[in-house]
């Protein structure tokens, strides 16, 4: 039996599956591994930050502009469309095998591509809101109010609701994820190293049957695992949906 045969078999007979996927779920989408780009040289501020640094809440609050260039070049690919993956787990859902979708990614792609319960720990790009009177704004409004988009009802700045470095992660999100993976019969891991935590220990709060890792390289849950598969998540996915009946 290869392992795709044996993840759709895994599948075939689960209920309430869970996935829970990094960077290397987006990445097949062409939007590039943040924490793989390299540190950044910001002429205007005559400073080399590394994009942990850009990417924090104190860039966000001391440096507003610098802020909202490299986060509109970095962060926001609207182009971006769902791979076989994201197509396929939304297929899993639809069948009633899958109960939810934990993700670290920011991006929107797995409920473009049809998910509907969707646990996003870092946020999205895709919603912003005024951090002084709450009020809520699109991406396009990220997009075009350059250089720092300030809210229309009280003047406040605009901030994409993502979780920035040195923000703490949704109370809900957190409870939300990890009653899904408690209750999981199954969890497929795909895309992730499992190094950026909180959201990496949520992993330890699954009890159920089979855990599976798909991931091009090793992470520290693999001793735990019962199926691992070294290849890309999208393929591999979208074929083992393809052998359920």
């Amino acid at each position: 039996m290869t392992d795709i045969e044996k993840l759709a078999e895994i599948l075939s007979n689960s209920a309430g599956a869970v996935f829970f996927g990094g960077a290397g779920m987006s990445t097949e989408s062409g939007i590039p591994d943040f924490r793989s780009a390299s540190g950044i040289y910001n002429q205007k501020l005559n400073q080399t930050f590394s994009p942990e640094e850009m990417a924090s809440h104190r860039f966000f609050v001391n440096h507003p502009e610098e802020f909202f260039a490299f986060y509109r070049e970095r962060f926001v690919y609207l182009d971006a469309k769902p791979n076989a993956g994201h197509l396929a787990l939304a297929e899993l859902e639809r069948r009633g095998i899958l109960s939810a979708v934990v993700t670290q990614n920011i991006d929107g792609l797995h409920q473009l591509a049809g998910s509907k319960v969707v646990y996003e720990l870092h946020g999205s790009i895709l919603r912003s809101y005024c951090v002084k009177c709450g009020a809520k704004y699109d991406v396009d409004f990220i997009m075009n109010n350059i250089p720092v988009p300030h809210c229309k009802k009280c003047g406040g700045i605009v901030k994409p609701d993502v979780v920035l470095y040195g923000e703490n992660l949704n109370d809900e999100t957190i409870a939300n994820s990890i009653r899904a993976i408690a209750d999981a019969d199954t969890l497929i891991v795909g895309g992730t190293s499992l190094i950026v935590y909180p959201a990496a220990g949520l992993i330890d709060y699954f009890r159920g049957r089979h855990l599976v890792l798909i991931n091009k390289t090793a992470t520290h849950a693999d001793a735990d695992a019962e199926l691992i598969i070294r290849e890309n998540i999208g393929e591999t996915l979208s074929k083992a949906v393809a052998l359920l009946k």
